[in-house]
């Protein structure tokens, strides 16, 4: 597979697909437009994106469907729109992997702005983390920051990026008690009322993925009323 430079929009509206392109377009961004899901996964199969954004209501197969499979494909990031505003379906929608939720009707300029976010969180954590792997546990847990990769127990994990920065961020500092607040706004980039509880859906999966059980964590250790704190053993 092979990467391109474009951001890849999934939707079926072709008025608010016009005005986002253009939009994107103006701030320097190549945007490739297609309105169905299986035809925008055949693509991005042939060509890996810099950055999708997807609208859940699309006319042939569910957007979260198409979700879950772009995860499958790669670590690029994953932008949902849709007019669905309840905090559950936020929380279904980070739960899917999606690595941020903008509700419709909404504002273009915001739009590029959450576009540009995105795609500095990824540079980021590439520069940020770029000094080598980290090994827990006896090796129990390993995370190679420059391939974003993480291994338990010999097995790979597959992490999205959001989860990947989210996990290094927490377990490069051992003990420490990060808020829901900063680690908003030092992994997603930013702060907004309501949302912290993404942190909360993406803690889940990170648990699910790699089989830490939250009544008695072995690394990520809920602390009631602030946030998160990271118990695994640094090696040597």
């Amino acid at each position: 597979m092979s990467v391109a430079d474009y951001i890849l929009l999934i939707e079926d509206d072709a008025t608010i697909a016009e005005v986002v392109t253009a939009y994107l377009a103006e701030a320097g961004y190549r945007v490739n437009h297609y309105e169905r899901g299986q035809e925008a996964l055949e693509h991005a199969r042939n060509q890996q994106p810099l950055l999708v954004v997807l609208d859940l209501s699309l006319p042939d197969i569910p957007g979260e469907l198409v979700c879950q499979e772009l995860k499958r494909l790669g670590d690029f990031p994953v932008i949902m729109l849709t007019a669905k505003s309840s905090e559950e379906q936020r929380l279904i929608g980070f739960s899917l992997g999606a690595d941020d939720y903008v509700v419709k009707p909404f504002s273009a300029r915001e739009l590029v702005y959450r576009v540009k976010i995105a795609l500095r969180r990824t540079i980021d954590t590439i520069h940020e983390t770029a000094t080598g792997k980290l090994s827990f546990n006896k090796g129990a847990l390993l995370l190679d920051p420059e391939c974003f990769h993480a291994i338990v127990s010999g097995n790979p994990v597959e992490l999205s990026a959001t989860e990947f920065k989210l996990l290094l961020r927490i377990a490069a500092t051992p003990g420490k008690v990060f808020s829901r607040e900063e680690l908003l706004e030092k992994v997603l980039g930013y702060t907004c009322d309501g949302y912290d509880r993404c942190i909360d859906a993406h803690i889940k999966n990170i648990r699910h993925k790699i089989g830490d059980r939250p009544k008695n964590p072995v690394y990520i250790e809920s602390v009631y009323g602030v946030g998160y704190r990271f118990n695994g053993v640094k090696d040597s």
